[in-house]
């Protein structure tokens, strides 16, 4: 068996514990004989993920749930295989459900041709729906259910006591998960998520990539401002609410103002 390396009491992170990055963070949530995993990446690092899981001496028959944070490839392509494996149920939120039963490859950004990605997206059985306030529990621990929608309209994220796994909302540099409207994404949702996990008191911040840092409001403070910007050009498109030289064009239009 293998020493297990928890980054907080209960809590392991499998590319921490192996000491590699295989995708996405993956978190192992344990207590007493129970356990569960929020995402599981890509489907060729799944076996990998599942075999470290048992030499981690956690019975594989005794995984309570695979959550879905949201329907995203890199963090959900493997799912599928992982249900098999694992003979578990797959939780996520009634937005992702679609995307992922259906194995949408261009909603689940599977398939961008411009960019030359072109992956397979198993589909896979949703067997529960969580939402908003719902509570998981894993033994004794309890896991507060929140959607965070802005990166796609499913995010969820889960707070245990003073931790939030936050999903793809805010990385330790100050980045978001990426924005782009056929994918979901939504600004002001976008901002209101940040500020309701600004406002909170948790005081670790679990991201679906990168590293687990200590929320800083001053951070996010600057994330949301950069994104509020956002809501006004043109550059984001149809993300955007408004591009207000547009406005200011229509009422030189009506004036009849000359080029200066």
């Amino acid at each position: 068996m293998l020493p297990r390396k928890p980054i907080f009491p209960n809590i392991i992170e499998l590319n921490f514990q192996a000491g590699q990055i295989m995708g996405c963070n993956v978190y192992l949530v344990f207590d007493q004989k129970e356990w569960l995993l929020i995402d599981i990446g890509f489907e060729e690092s799944t076996e990998e993920i599942v075999e470290l899981i048992r030499n981690l001496d956690f019975p594989l028959s005794r995984c309570k749930m695979l959550i879905a944070t949201h329907a995203d490839v890199d963090h959900i392509q493997g799912m599928a295989k992982a249900k098999a494996l694992l003979k578990a149920p797959v939780y996520a939120h009634p937005k992702a459900v679609k995307p992922l039963e259906e194995g949408d490859r261009l909603r689940t950004f599977a398939q961008i041709e411009p960019q030359n990605i072109d992956m397979a997206m198993p589909s896979v059985k949703i067997d529960h729906t969580i939402e908003d306030g719902d509570t998981i529990t894993v033994g004794k621990l309890k896991l507060e259910v929140w959607l965070t929608p802005g990166h796609t309209d499913s995010q969820l994220s889960f707070r245990m006591g003073n931790i939030l796994f936050s999903g793809d909302n805010i990385y330790r540099d100050g980045c978001v998960g990426a924005i782009d409207a056929h994918h979901g994404s939504d600004i002001p949702a976008f901002i209101k998520s940040l500020q309701r996990i600004r406002n909170s008191d948790v005081e670790w911040l679990l991201p679906s990539h990168g590293p687990v840092f200590r929320k800083d409001n001053k951070l996010i403070d600057a994330t949301v401002k950069r994104l509020t910007g956002y809501l006004s050009m043109a550059d984001w498109g149809t993300c955007a609410t408004h591009w207000p030289l547009m406005e200011e064009y229509e009422a030189e239009v009506a004036a009849g103002k000359m080029p200066e």
